[in-house]
């Protein structure tokens, strides 16, 4: 990987964090740091040794949005460079984020406030620290929750929940934001690291090609009626079991009904290549 400056990238045990490192800025999203992720989540796409992706900050921040002077100021006077910025930050956080080709986490460490919320609603799954600050604050500058973020909310949070916390400003933390549904869960600061480690364990006992062809099916089925879902996840469903090197269905049903050692809901079937 480059030598970033506004990221860094981080590969463990086959876990890649990825964290947004402007510190000093609350990790603002400039236009720099924008094209630093495109650049990173690209090359992780097709990364062998990237199984899950973890989004973070450096500090005492997730992000606090796009940074105001470098993103709008600086940009508003060319119209072409004001566009192609607000590609970028398009591109990165929601579409390359939100279809990843692997399981993403957030971990919101800190603030996360404004423009924040596109990566954070893109990942898959996300954990809070009880002191994480949310915030939608647009309102209080006389603009509204731009880029995707009001369709965001509006996708992830309650009706009730996304109006009042657009149309108030009002700030809420990590225990509340799990209440509403925009992360899946809520723990003390110090104990972040390992409820993020937990949840990456979990996930990499499992079967990486259903991971994907699941999050897949979820993304795109949501807005298709039951008869275009019935069509689509019938042949994700015949894909996955054409394209799943592991034949993990195969190896489920055989250590269920064969050698009885796989019980469905107390854990991921043994993926060593027996029983298949």
């Amino acid at each position: 990987m480059p030598a970033y400056e506004c990221i860094t990238v981080e590969n463990e045990s086959r876990v890649t964090t990825v964290t947004l490192n402007r510190p000093r800025k609350r990790n603002a999203m400039s236009p720099q740091l924008n094209d630093e992720m495109l650049d990173a989540l690209t090359r992780l796409s097709s990364d062998p040794e990237t199984d899950v992706l973890v989004l973070t900050g450096a500090g005492e921040s997730f992000s606090a949005g796009m940074d105001l002077k470098e993103y709008f100021r600086e940009t508003e006077d060319d119209p072409v460079l004001s566009e192609r910025t607000k590609w970028t930050m398009r591109e990165w956080s929601y579409s390359r984020l939100r279809f990843f080709p692997r399981v993403t986490i957030a971990a919101v460490n800190g603030w996360c406030f404004g423009g924040a919320f596109m990566p954070l609603i893109s990942c898959d799954l996300a954990i809070a620290a009880d002191e994480a600050r949310f915030g939608l604050s647009e309102v209080n500058w006389g603009i509204l929750p731009g880029g995707l973020v009001t369709r965001d909310i509006a996708l992830s949070l309650g009706y009730r929940d996304a109006l009042y916390y657009a149309l108030t400003g009002k700030t809420f933390g990590g225990q509340r934001a799990r209440e509403i549904g925009l992360v899946n869960e809520s723990v003390p600061r110090a104990e972040l690291d390992d409820a993020v480690r937990e949840l990456t364990t979990t996930l990499l006992a499992l079967n990486p090609y259903a991971l994907r062809a699941t999050k897949e099916a979820l993304r795109h089925s949501a807005t298709m009626d039951y008869e275009q879902a019935t069509d689509y996840l019938g042949a994700k469903a015949a894909q996955l079991a054409r394209s799943d090197p592991e034949r993990g269905r195969a190896q489920g049903l055989s250590q269920f009904l064969d050698t009885k050692e796989f019980k469905p809901g107390l854990g991921a079937y043994r993926r060593d290549g027996s029983g298949a």
